[in-house]
């Protein structure tokens, strides 16, 4: 990677979210890679031979540390903090940021704190009722990089999480249009 990971994540917490509503997105190809409602995980697998996880941090944190917007998206409670990689042929794609209110992970259908290195996407998404609700979008300066990301809660049997995702430089996202 370009850039040291911490600048990335930090960049990631500063993002401007804008709606997709009035988001200027640059091309088609980065507007449906962003608008996506599947699973990302499934869509980058597509692109490479071997997608892998890399685990940055799985761990529960208070609710004093969840920004403010995040917390009007959730719920006022601690959440399981997972930070991730994903690479695809060994190449960093996304960075993603989730949180997991307890209530979600009380879920009795799978345990998300217990997900380690397999994609987030394809455990939710293959559950039976799942829905993808207050998609953002923006651009964030890394370094002297721009990068594209988006934010949006999925619902998990009617429980809640909030994925963030930046798209890293070598990501597929950038390959067939220039930004």
């Amino acid at each position: 990677m370009n850039q040291p990971i911490s600048l990335y994540l930090n960049s990631l917490m500063n993002v401007d979210w804008q709606s997709t509503e009035t988001f200027d997105f640059p091309n088609e190809t980065t507007k449906e890679w962003l608008m996506e409602q599947g699973s990302l995980s499934r869509k980058l697998g597509k692109c490479c031979q071997h997608l892998s996880v890399e685990l940055l941090h799985n761990q529960v944190v208070e609710r004093s540390i969840v920004q403010q917007d995040e917390e009007h998206l959730l719920s006022s409670s601690d959440c399981l903090l997972r930070k991730v990689i994903l690479n695809g042929d060994d190449e960093p794609w996304v960075l993603g940021r989730t949180l997991i209110p307890r209530v979600t992970l009380e879920d009795r259908h799978s345990d998300l704190s217990q997900q380690g290195n397999v994609p987030l996407g394809l455990t939710v998404f293959s559950a039976e009722n799942v829905e993808r609700d207050a998609l953002q979008v923006g651009w964030v300066i890394a370094g002297d990089e721009r990068l594209l990301a988006r934010r949006s809660r999925l619902w998990m049997n009617h429980k809640p999480m909030l994925v963030a995702e930046l798209f890293l430089p070598t990501s597929p996202i950038y390959s067939k249009e220039s930004v």
